[in-house]
């Protein structure tokens, strides 16, 4: 074990310490910066805001035509909101960037969405996060593309969510907002990565703001009946930086925010919980619209007593039980979140009505009925005001009482009102599914307040772990990758920093590991990873040691084309619970491959084969490459089960398109999303016979391009023209390769075997 070099350390801290003040000297960034706003309560202290509205009239300063179900966001007089134009395959989210004051244009993003399940125009629900010290703007669209951008439009990094980690979708398309604390930006999904984290969870994911490295990754819940989009909320707790947050299993969780040490859950749930949660002094405020636990009533509303939670040895997650509930209400609402306002909380239920809520007694003091239905939009508090849009897109202005409400304004929104609004400088916007709104006074609000009441980080204890970034990777054949290690104390507060190479590296393979593997590389004597040349898959985990403190990190190195896989090297050693067949696992580099596939013994040939014992995994999309890839060729052999009336489906994937063959249909199908691109031919194809499947995709300079595909049966010659040629005005540029299949209800199993990947000619 090497010492830790305190010199060196000295002038990576020293370094650290310039960065930080540069920022802090740049922290003149202010507004409503994020979904929840400056309270993260949805309240806003400003005051001198309108109570009365005309559409086209009075206080009424401007409409922009975007579709959106979202929350804008402001910084430095300007506005961000996602939001979605196009039709059909041209479809895209939009990241806008406009004056704040005039509602013109600055610039915009298009997104594309791909490889989705999303239904419908169930884009932007969700939220862009600007950063107080540098003003970046983070996002995260529908399909898991999480992008960094500077206040002037340029990315400056982008991760597929999807791709890297295996994030799911789902029809709901519920993305929320992605929270900042200092330097680190946290993302949430449910994903099915590979290891450990194969399994589908509903986890958190933390970068470094700046450069989109991994810091942590946290799995705290249980397996998800849902998806979740409830947007962490910040917290001070037993000496700790902290989030609360639902989750997609039904529990409310707390997360060390520093480390992302799952520290306690409370599983009250069936289904996922959407809402945010809202803190008052020593409890938390929680609503869902599910199946309760303990009974078959739908919905509830709950106080979380914090004492005792303190009581955390960061070694295993406590599991809270009914005790630590205060009061309970039989309030049901899936996705709209409570608003905070001293001691009442005001919650707009499913069936549209408004309540106040003694937050201490749990008493309700009033309700008042808005509308019949609501759904998404949380209320806004600012001036003694809610302003409250519904689903049906009514739009309201009200002053709550004692009793119950006055109505201010009540006027009908183009569209559905399901994003919550947001206030800054003396200005309302709410977001439609029609038109984005400004409603207000022209110019600057005497009533604004500035300045963050956040507290900031204290010195750090004595140091007790080490934490690696990038905590995960993934890399290519002979190349290198760099560290850094951060020492942290007890509570997860940076302590000091050290050079990658102050520590000594080993292999380390988890005791729970199934399959035993190690990432084909080590590092030399600079701390640098260095890859092996070798074009073979890989993934594997290091341990570092310094001072008796250790930290690990995961990779996985995905081979450079050209490549290929026929499975025959594979020894078969698995004994699986569902038929006692001898099986292997697949590469364990793969995304998304664990669970979903095995490799089994066909007709004397090793092949690939979908799994059919879980019923979450009957659609198995697994990725095998990089997410940069272009320009490339993928072909496979591909077979399915069934029978004349039931077949499944399975196919390859390339740059974000699906190939595949349609067994019910009979078909040679391109998509991405089958609302959004979806175009197939006939082909007569029968179960339990060998087909093999071919296709490129060729990029225009204008942006456009085709996607080319031929299918035919293996042991016939290959056609020297292409099945189906789908051209797609805005081509996606890169992807990784991957597979495909689906098997309905998890009735009959497809395989694949002989997968190549090449460079297109």
């Amino acid at each position: 074990m090497k010492p830790i070099m305190r010199n060196k350390s000295f002038f990576i801290s020293f370094g650290l310490l310039l960065t930080l003040t540069a920022q802090t000297a740049l922290a003149s960034i202010d507004g409503w910066l994020n979904w929840r706003g400056p309270e993260q309560t949805g309240v806003s202290r400003e005051t001198g805001l309108v109570s009365e509205v005309e559409i086209d009239g009075k206080n009424h300063l401007w409409s922009v035509d975007l579709s959106g179900r979202g929350t804008p966001v402001i910084a430095n007089g300007r506005l961000y909101t996602m939001g979605y134009r196009g039709e059909g395959p041209d479809l895209q989210e939009i990241l806008l960037c406009a004056d704040a004051e005039t509602g013109k244009t600055i610039w915009e993003f298009g997104f594309n969405d791909y490889l989705s399940d999303i239904i419908y125009l169930r884009y932007a629900i969700g939220s862009p996060t600007v950063d107080r010290e540098t003003g970046n703007i983070y996002v995260s669209t529908t399909c898991g593309e999480f992008a960094c951008f500077n206040p002037d439009g340029k990315q400056l990094w982008t991760i597929s969510m999807m791709e890297k980690f295996g994030r799911l979708t789902f029809p709901n398309g519920r993305t929320g907002a992605v929270i900042i604390d200092d330097d680190l930006v946290i993302v949430r999904g449910i994903t099915a990565n590979w290891g450990k984290e194969g399994p589908a969870r509903d986890r958190f994911y933390a970068f470094d703001k700046i450069t989109g490295e991994l810091v942590w990754r946290s799995t705290p819940g249980t397996a998800p009946k849902d998806s979740s989009f409830s947007t962490p909320i910040m917290a001070w707790y037993g000496g700790k930086r902290v989030f609360y947050a639902g989750t997609g299993c039904g529990n409310v969780v707390c997360v060390n925010a520093r480390t992302g040490e799952p520290l306690w859950r409370y599983h009250y749930s069936y289904g996922g919980v959407n809402s945010s949660i809202v803190k008052h002094d020593d409890k938390l405020i929680v609503i869902h619209g599910r199946e309760n636990l303990d009974n078959s009533e739908i919905g509830r509303m709950i106080a979380l007593s914090l004492n005792g939670t303190e009581d955390l040895d960061g070694k295993k997650q406590k599991v809270l039980d009914v005790n630590s509930e205060l009061w309970r209400l039989p309030l049901c609402m899936f996705t709209s979140s409570p608003v905070l306002v001293g001691d009442k909380v005001y919650q707009v239920v499913q069936t549209g009505d408004l309540y106040c809520i003694d937050v201490n007694s749990g008493k309700v003091v009033w309700k008042e009925k808005l509308s019949n239905a609501q759904l998404h939009a949380s209320p806004l508090y600012a001036d003694g005001k809610l302003y409250i849009p519904m689903k049906n897109g009514l739009f309201y202005i009200v002053k709550p009482g004692d009793t119950g409400i006055e109505v201010l304004t009540k006027i009908q929104l183009e569209g559905n009102g399901l994003g919550s609004p947001s206030a800054w400088n003396g200005k309302v916007y709410v977001h439609s599914t029609e038109k984005l709104y400004c409603f207000g006074k022209a110019g600057d609000n005497p009533g604004l307040v500035k300045g963050s009441t956040e507290k900031r980080y204290d010195k750090a204890g004595k140091p007790a772990r080490l934490q690696i970034v990038p905590n995960e990777v993934l890399l290519t054949p002979n190349t290198k990758q760099d560290f850094k290690i951060n020492v942290l104390d007890s509570n997860g507060f940076l302590a000091d920093t050290m050079a990658s190479d102050d520590a000594s590296w080993e292999k380390f393979i988890p005791a729970t590991a199934k399959v035993k593997s190690k990432l084909k590389g080590d590092f030399n004597d600079k701390g640098t990873l260095v890859i092996d040349s070798g074009n073979d898959p890989s993934a594997g985990a290091f341990k570092a040691t310094a001072d008796n403190l250790t930290g690990v990190i995961r990779g996985r190195v995905v081979p450079e084309m050209p490549f290929s896989e026929d499975f025959e090297s594979f020894d078969l050693n698995v004994t699986a619970k569902s038929d006692g067949g001898k099986f292997s696992y697949p590469p364990l580099s793969w995304i998304g491959g664990r669970l979903k596939w095995e490799i089994r013994e066909l007709e004397g040939n090793k092949v690939l084969a979908k799994t059919l014992d879980r019923v979450l995994f009957q659609r198995a999309l697994t990725f095998i490459g990089h997410p940069d890839s272009t320009g490339y060729t993928v072909e496979a052999d591909v077979m399915t089960d069934g029978n004349r009336r039931m077949m499944s489906n399975v196919g390859v994937i390339n740059q974000r398109y699906i190939v595949a063959l349609i067994g019910n249909w009979q078909q040679l199908e391109v998509s991405s999303n089958h609302d959004r691109i979806k175009v197939s031919v006939p082909f007569s194809w029968r179960e339990n016979v060998w087909y093999r499947i071919k296709t490129r995709v060729d990029l225009n300079d204008d942006g456009s391009g085709v996607v080319r595909a031929k299918a035919w049966k293996r042991s016939d010659p290959e056609p020297k023209e292409w099945t189906i040629e789908v051209p797609h005005k805005i081509a996606h540029k890169v992807g990784a390769p991957g597979l495909i299949g689906f098997s309905p209800q998890s009735q009959f199993k497809v395989f694949v075997d002989n997968v190549s990947v090449t460079k297109s000619k």
